[in-house]
């Protein structure tokens, strides 16, 4: 359960630290497994739990974010927990108002339409004034997980949040958003560069409230080509784990193991591979050993099992495991899909996905 009344610090000892061994390159028994959006609409207990409250409500709720995030581990043995919360808090600690908007999904009331707009975001965010309730979550979550896997905390990378503040949800394309890098070159950097700063203090603020690793979602990095990329996409995800390390540092906080997943960026794997983090995630476009071979040694891989498999006959999805598992090795590895689980997925079929990576893994390390 999740109560509130609990000192910050004097976190139980942790239990299970399968995830954060592989993530700092060392030996592992078994190959350890989370799933993005394991959190999420696919279990019939989240569903309850949110019943008809506003998605975002939810999210400022550390009490519900506690419980939301803890219901995938009451039913699969996953080696990791990631907060439950949004990467649209950002520009809401901007100023910025978003409604989930059903059938319809995040929705800006104002997207950033002229450079002027600009003018409206706040400059200077007080993190802890603004996201306090994400560190309460952490905090509260940490304590109820009782040591029994670490904890993730997240954020959403500059691009993606700009890109969702300039075109006011989703989007096929993203040229709005684009038209900005084109036209507006020295405003769009402006922007990444406000975000990448609320980015660094949140990220620091997530591991000083209790995250034992942190990740940095660009999911929209597939819109953007190699130079775009280059120019207004890279130098603030190297920032950003240049900052939060030095930060971390300077604050005598842990230094925790950072991923970097950035969706379709099959063109940029050499440069994440140098961008400061302990992780690369990888979506499932890509090939395993294609991947390990531009990526080196010396970073773990995540990743890439396509989320549509779990559509898959449970048999099948132990073939697909095992052949993922042959094919990245099972050292130097976290298992995860290659992109969030979907809310029409059997929770079976995600047991059997996790159940799957434990057994193949410990079975070819054996052999």
């Amino acid at each position: 359960t999740c109560s509130l009344f609990r000192s910050p610090k004097g976190f139980p000892k942790l239990k299970n630290d399968t995830f954060l061994r592989a993530a700092r390159g060392e030996q592992t028994e078994h190959t350890p497994v989370w799933c993005m959006r394991q959190a999420g609409r696919y279990l019939p207990e989240f569903l309850e739990t949110r019943g008809s409250q506003d998605f975002f409500a939810t999210c400022r709720s550390p009490r519900l974010c506690c419980e939301l995030t803890l219901q995938p581990l009451r039913r699969f043995p996953l080696d990791a927990a990631i907060i439950f919360s949004d990467i649209l808090v950002v520009p809401q600690a901007l100023g910025m108002e978003v409604v989930m908007v059903p059938g319809k999904g995040p929705t800006f009331t104002e997207p950033l339409k002229e450079v002027e707009d600009l003018l409206k975001l706040r400059q200077k965010v007080d993190v802890t004034a603004e996201l306090g309730y994400v560190f309460q979550a952490i905090t509260l979550t940490r304590h109820s997980l009782e040591g029994k896997v670490p904890l993730i905390g997240f954020s959403g990378a500059p691009w993606t949040l700009m890109s969702y503040m300039i075109e006011g949800g989703g989007s096929p394309t993203m040229a709005k958003a684009k038209s900005w890098l084109y036209c507006h070159p020295e405003a769009s950097h402006r922007l990444l560069r406000l975000l990448a700063d609320v980015i660094i203090d949140y990220l620091v603020g997530q591991v000083a409230a209790g995250a034992q690793a942190l990740q940095l979602f660009e999911s929209h990095a597939g819109h953007l080509g190699p130079e775009l990329f280059q120019d207004f996409a890279l130098p603030y995800i190297r920032d950003i784990a240049q900052a939060v390390k030095s930060k971390l540092k300077q604050e005598a906080l842990p230094l925790v193991p950072m991923i970097i997943f950035a969706k379709d960026a099959h063109y940029a794997l050499r440069d994440l591979a140098h961008a400061g983090y302990e992780v690369v995630g990888l979506d499932w476009t890509i090939r395993p050993q294609e991947a390990r071979a531009q990526i080196g040694k010396g970073v773990t891989l995540q990743g890439n099992l396509d989320p549509c498999a779990l559509y898959a006959p449970k048999e099948k999805i132990g073939e697909l495991v095992k052949k993922m598992l042959e094919s990245f090795g099972t050292q130097r590895y976290i298992a995860n899909l290659g992109h969030g689980l979907y809310p029409d997925m059997n929770p079976e079929h995600v047991g059997a996905f996790v159940e799957a990576v434990h057994a193949h893994s410990r079975h070819i390390n054996k052999h």
